[in-house]
């Protein structure tokens, strides 16, 4: 009997580790399927507000169209990373522009919580508590922090997504316009479609004081959709990240040997009077790997 106890379960562990593997893949599957060119549709619209300022102006819809080429930067076992170019112009005129990036990370346990007024707070999560689980974390165009989660990929009724709620700074379409509030609550999913994908959002405007509740000052609802098209009309953006890679590499290993420093941060809106990604963007800005790390580390606040 106890033989066949023990057999029993052998058996069950090779089944239980043949499942987490296979669901694993499927994961893995619905992350790289969101790699190669899209025609993106954005748009975003203020849903609720509730502000007792009777002078108080929502947000402007916004609705834009692009084209997007999604590049497979990395794809190892617990890690992929993909790097959005976007494309701007006539197709005889096409101009690139680096745009966000995402990298994704299995049973992930270190993550940068954004706080306010651009402060990431270091978390150190349980093994428990992301088992399974696929962190995204993504960057800004100049590769500092944005916002990061943790989460489990769902695969039923012939869907897959992956949804997940937690803080970010304004997106750029704010900040240069509103200064109402501080924290952007995202509650961001991430769909697998036919014709490819969508970036589902909905998001809390929300005004953050230290020792206070938070205060939600209005709500929005944000709908980004991808649709695959050939990779050829994506030509103009693969040819410039073949140029351009290697530099932001360097860029990359610098804000990584930041993060494994596994503590808060806090930076700077701007050096000089210009924030880092006029910099690093810059012609007259040097690639070499002493100038790159010199430029991001003066953005770093030193405790």
């Amino acid at each position: 009997m106890k033989r066949l106890t023990l057999l029993s379960i052998f058996s069950l562990a090779f089944i239980l580790n043949v499942n987490a593997q296979s669901k694993k893949n499927q994961d893995q599957k619905a992350i790289k399927s969101m790699c190669g060119c899209y025609e993106v549709s954005f748009n975003f619209a203020e849903t609720f507000q509730y502000s007792n300022d009777s002078t108080y102006k929502a947000s402007d819809v916004k609705h834009d169209t692009g084209l997007e080429w999604v590049e497979l930067l990395e794809d190892s076992e617990n890690k992929i990373v993909m790097q959005h170019l976007l494309i701007v112009g006539k197709p005889e005129e096409q101009h690139v522009i680096k745009h966000w990036r995402q990298d994704w990370l299995f049973e992930n346990t270190n993550l940068y919580t954004y706080n306010a007024d651009n402060k990431w707070n270091y978390v150190s999560l349980p093994k428990s508590q992301v088992k399974g689980q696929w962190t995204q974390k993504v960057f800004q165009v100049d590769d500092s922090p944005r916002y990061e989660g943790s989460a489990t990929w769902i695969h039923a009724d012939g869907k897959s997504y992956w949804e997940n709620t937690t803080d970010a700074p304004l997106p750029r379409r704010e900040y240069t316009k509103r200064n109402d509030y501080n924290v952007t609550v995202r509650t961001n999913k991430h769909e697998i479609t036919k014709y490819g994908w969508i970036h589902d959002q909905d998001n809390d405007k929300v005004i953050r004081t230290t020792g206070k509740d938070d205060v939600v000052l209005a709500q929005e609802k944000g709908l980004n959709t991808y649709t695959k098209v050939d990779d050829s009309k994506c030509k103009s953006a693969q040819d410039w990240w073949k140029t351009n890679n290697q530099n932001w590499k360097l860029v990359r290993n610098k804000w990584d040997e930041v993060f494994n420093r596994k503590t808060d941060l806090i930076l700077e809106e701007k050096v000089d009077e210009k924030p880092l990604y006029s910099i690093l963007f810059s012609k007259e800005f040097s690639n070499k790997e002493e100038d790159i790390n010199s430029i991001i580390e003066a953005f770093v606040k030193k405790s």
